[in-house]
């Protein structure tokens, strides 16, 4: 296992930094999804007008809890929706594609603490744990962890901050005794963050001050589109990649991404020109948000099994064969029981290290016999 924390050397640096900065935070985000869009900073998510048809929207919730309609704009720190023509439809078969016929890596053959990513995952997020942003039910407790751990969970997934939390570690009164918690029980933590780009100082700060806590990784939540120039958000996200990735050499970052079947194929100019390539050596554990429950009957997509074994293909395609993968899928509320044995099937045939379901708060009782399946 890789350290949990930095040197003391760094450590002592960044938090120097911290205390420098303040609280200083980005300007509004807007976090693509199909379903929910945020009600202003401090609040939790709430339903929006379900308009998705046949795909025709993106439809890829993010992990941050602030999920917002794909065809939204901001104005500061407020969500305005945009009024826009509907996206076209590009059916899947007017894509070639043959997906490559791919083994399990070999013993030895991916980077030094990824086996933190490995097995049976769930998630929280701001809005499930802390009083600032979870007002729309009961809020993740120890108790909570325990239980995790006696459903088999073997790693926590845990946001540490928002873009617009008042600091760069949000509530640690109550976050540091969750991660201590998960900790004790034998789970490993990943601690996780929303870069929106608009200020990447900040961003790169409150990356490191997550690398501060007694958590086994990090991981980049990659799916803010704040930044509208998609060649400047890309430079923006390449170069916050590589900073980080020099701060922390010993710690396994993950690359939580769209997943490709949404840039490639439901819509191509969604995030045009991701750079895959460069981001590769950077990261060492690819987790794509393959949330089968946002696709469509029709569009083939809404299966477990064929979604999770194209995202991972199409993933290893840009980033290499052997790629490490934790597949995410989701949304819980909406996955049966039989997308769970479809993701399931697909990531074994593939190789990934793990698998989960987005999110804890919204995974019923019935899912969790089907989820052990990822137990490593």
């Amino acid at each position: 296992m890789q350290p949990r924390k930095t040197t003391a050397g760094f450590v002592l640096l960044t938090m120097v930094s911290l205390a420098l900065a303040g609280c200083a935070r980005p300007s509004g985000v807007v976090h693509e999804g199909a379903l929910y869009r945020s009600s202003g900073a401090g609040s939790p998510p709430t339903p929006a007008v379900a308009t998705e048809a046949a795909d025709s929207l993106v439809g890829v919730v993010g992990g941050d809890g602030a999920l917002d309609l794909s065809t939204t704009t901001t104005v500061g720190p407020a969500v305005v929706p945009a009024v826009v023509a509907p996206v076209p439809i590009v059916p899947p078969t007017t894509v070639a594609w043959a997906p490559p016929v791919l083994a399990a890596p070999p013993p030895g053959a991916v980077a030094g603490g990824v086996e933190v990513y490995a097995g049976l995952g769930t998630w929280i997020d701001a809005y499930d744990w802390s009083r600032t942003f979870g007002k729309d039910g009961p809020l993740v407790e120890v108790a909570d962890i325990d239980r995790m751990a006696d459903l088999g969970v073997q790693t926590l997934y845990v946001q540490t901050s928002r873009w617009n939390a008042p600091a760069d570690i949000l509530e640690p009164e109550r976050l540091v005794p969750l991660i201590e918690r998960a900790q004790a029980r034998g789970m490993h933590v990943v601690a996780w963050y929303l870069p929106t780009f608009v200020d990447p100082a900040a961003d790169l700060r409150r990356l490191l001050a997550a690398a501060t806590l007694d958590v086994d990784a990090v991981a980049v939540d990659i799916e803010s589109r704040d930044v509208t120039d998609t060649d400047e958000r890309n430079r923006r996200l390449v170069e916050l990649s590589h900073d980080l990735r020099q701060a922390l050499p010993g710690v396994a970052l993950g690359a939580i991404v769209f997943p490709p079947v949404v840039m490639e194929v439901v819509n191509p100019s969604f995030w045009p020109g991701f750079p895959w390539s460069e981001l590769a050596p950077l990261y060492d554990v690819w987790v794509p948000m393959a949330y089968q429950s946002f696709r469509t009957g029709a569009s083939g997509y809404r299966d477990g099994y064929r979604y999770t074994a194209e995202n991972i293909d199409r993933l290893r395609a840009h980033v290499g064969d052997h790629a490490v993968v934790h597949t995410v899928g989701g949304i819980a509320d909406a996955t049966t029981t039989s997308d769970v044995e479809g993701m399931i099937a697909a990531a074994g045939e593939r190789g990934a290290i793990g698998g989960s379901l987005y999110d804890w708060r919204t995974t019923g009782p019935e899912l969790w016999a089907h989820l052990s399946g990822f137990r490593r």
